[in-house]
């Protein structure tokens, strides 16, 4: 398998904080990669890393075929699009002001693409205002804009779909499922918004106190997320007492809601619940959700 970035015990201290600690992570060429963790997990300093904007304390990154010590590495990064923390751009410019400076910055030619780029998200309709007067929501396409000049085939995106109402977040998940079938650009999202990031990843790197806990597919994971059947029952202690005599894990949520993980014989199960006095109000199929998954893995406590 090809891989755009691969990081071998990435580290990065900061006086007695380390960011990163040993961090080994490795994002697949084509992949939407799901970069998930709590905040100060160490994702936006891998990020920074990557992008140049600081050094590691120890340990490697090679992209697309480079180490980051390599002179030449700046030619890797040239293929790359990133969001970093909040966008960045000039609020006295427009739309279109921005994007022509980044044109500049990137040293490219001319100013082709440009207006099709605020097209794709967007912002072909904003004339002459200026970004300091854009919407939260605004100034994250036109971060998204700045970060598609030069035809990047690596994007980076942190945190992209902050500030965006409901529409904006499908228009947004829509744009990179695009730009990732139809332009083969590889994306490595941090986001904290799981149940979003489900709907777009196709690989997953779970980080907890600077190391990664945990690289799965989006195949795999869905594979190990577990089947569950949650239960409205008239009497949860009687519900126990059954599950219990047939070695079965629960888990009760209420004093009528239970998750059952196991696969049953209905029929013996509810005649077994009749005896107990045990009344079935509904049951339904599930399956764990990535977020479930995520606390399960690191656990639910809040990052230092």
């Amino acid at each position: 398998m090809d891989y755009v970035l691969k990081t071998d015990a990435l580290s990065k201290k900061y006086r007695h904080f380390k960011a990163l600690n040993g961090l080994s992570m490795n994002v697949p060429k084509g992949a939407i990669y799901g970069f998930v963790g709590k905040n100060g997990a160490g994702k936006t300093t891998l990020i920074r890393l990557i992008c140049g904007l600081q050094e590691p304390t120890s340990g490697i990154y090679t992209l697309y075929g480079r180490k980051n010590t390599d002179k030449d590495i700046v030619k890797s990064r040239r293929r790359i699009g990133a969001i970093v923390e909040t966008p960045s751009m000039y609020p006295d410019m427009t739309a279109v002001e921005n994007l022509k400076q980044q044109y500049r910055i990137l040293g490219l030619p001319s100013f082709d693409g440009l207006y099709e780029i605020l097209k794709l998200v967007g912002l072909e309709d904003t004339g002459r205002k200026k970004a300091k007067n854009f919407s939260l929501g605004m100034r994250q396409r036109l971060g998204f804009a700045i970060a598609l000049v030069g035809d990047p085939d690596f994007l980076i995106l942190d945190e992209p779909v902050n500030g965006l109402d409901p529409q904006g977040v499908i228009e947004m998940r829509e744009l990179i499922l695009k730009l990732n079938r139809e332009q083969q650009i590889t994306v490595l999202i941090s986001s904290h918004i799981l149940d979003e990031l489900s709907k777009l990843a196709t690989h997953y790197g779970f980080i907890d106190k600077g190391c990664i806990v945990k690289e799965i597919s989006a195949e795999e994971l869905n594979d190990a997320c577990k089947k569950y059947v949650r239960m409205e029952v008239s009497n949860t202690k009687a519900l126990a007492r059954v599950l219990d005599g047939m070695n079965i894990h629960y888990k009760i949520l209420s004093d009528t809601t239970v998750d059952v993980f196991a696969k049953m014989k209905i029929s013996s199960f509810i005649s077994a619940l009749a005896k107990e006095n045990c009344e079935v109000i509904s049951m339904q199929d599930r399956d764990e959700s990535l977020e479930s998954y995520y606390i399960n893995l690191v656990g639910g406590g809040r990052s230092e």
